[in-house]
């Protein structure tokens, strides 16, 4: 028996590496889960084509240049250093150059609401509507989840926009100068933040405090970090890079079901849980227009 208990005892650090393995591969998936679900449901190709097509052609037109008048020299200056290896240092770092640009311009003040409409939408599809309605008007005999969407009827942001993250991201573009495993440093580092964000919707829906949301987002620091490194590998594909963001928002949204059911005991919990989601105060009568007449339009519809 005793040495049973040893046995048992000696495998507790390999069932924590397990756990820690397994854990961080499911939430990087869900980036990767977002691209094929966000591909499967035409509906949602409004919200990409009408808002973040013009802004694709505009990062395309920022990298362009950055890579015309800006990789040489970098590239130059870190082969004197890394030899060979030195164009993949540049390239990421020319990359994180151009994701600096484009989030300080654009990401912040365009995009957010777009992924507050993507998010609320694959709720919506995941049966998860009861945490939708008491912040935003919703249509409910449309044909489908985005068409649903009204206005919002308390505040509706994805993500916050961030000085500390676009500085953190300057200050750690210098990383990618040294020599392998620079660029992996940058890459985790400036996801780990990223991550952070990705259920920052959810929080709200859910009517959590500033102090209740620091705590869900301390018991999963591990899976937000790897869920942020993917979805900062992707964000750093040029062009596509707002494509991603609407993909990794999808993404989010899913991870976010499941944990809904996982703390309604619908599916069986394997990480850390939550408590089960009550609809916070509301902060607007969706029925304060008149009962025979619809609800008053979204004035940014996002079909």
């Amino acid at each position: 028996m005793e040495a049973q208990n040893r046995f048992h005892q000696a495998l507790q650090p390999l069932k924590r590496l397990s756990s820690y393995i397994s854990r961080g591969l499911i939430a990087a998936s869900y980036p990767l889960q977002g691209i094929y679900y966000f591909l499967r449901h035409p509906a949602y190709y409004p919200l990409f084509l009408g808002r973040l097509l013009p802004l694709s052609i505009i990062s395309f037109l920022v990298y362009t240049i950055l890579f015309m008048f800006a990789f040489l020299p970098q590239y130059a200056f870190l082969a004197i250093f890394h030899g060979w290896g030195a164009w993949i240092n540049a390239v990421v770092l020319v990359l994180g150059e151009g994701l600096v640009i484009i989030q300080g311009l654009f990401e912040g003040f365009f995009v957010d609401e777009c992924r507050v409409d993507v998010f609320d939408a694959t709720l919506i599809d995941q049966g998860l509507e009861h945490l939708v309605v008491p912040h935003r008007l919703l249509f409910p005999d449309a044909p489908n989840s985005v068409k649903k969407l009204g206005k919002p009827t308390s505040a509706a942001v994805y993500q916050p926009w961030s000085l500390i993250q676009i500085v953190e991201l300057i200050v750690f573009l210098p990383l990618n100068l040294i020599p392998k495993v620079g660029v992996p440093a940058f890459i985790i580092i400036t996801g780990a933040r990223l991550g952070t964000f990705a259920h920052y919707r959810w929080f709200e829906l859910r009517g959590l405090t500033k102090k209740e949301r620091k705590q869900e987002i301390r018991s999963r620091m591990w899976e937000y970090t790897w869920f942020g490194t993917v979805a900062m590998i992707l964000e750093l594909i040029p062009i596509l890079s707002f494509f991603f963001l609407l993909t990794s928002t999808t993404g989010a949204a899913l991870w976010a079901a499941k944990l809904e059911r996982q703390a309604r005991g619908e599916l069986h919990s394997s990480g850390p849980t939550i408590t089960p989601a009550s609809a916070p105060a509301q902060q607007g009568d969706p029925h304060e227009h008149g009962p025979d007449e619809p609800p008053p339009p979204y004035v940014d519809n996002p079909v």
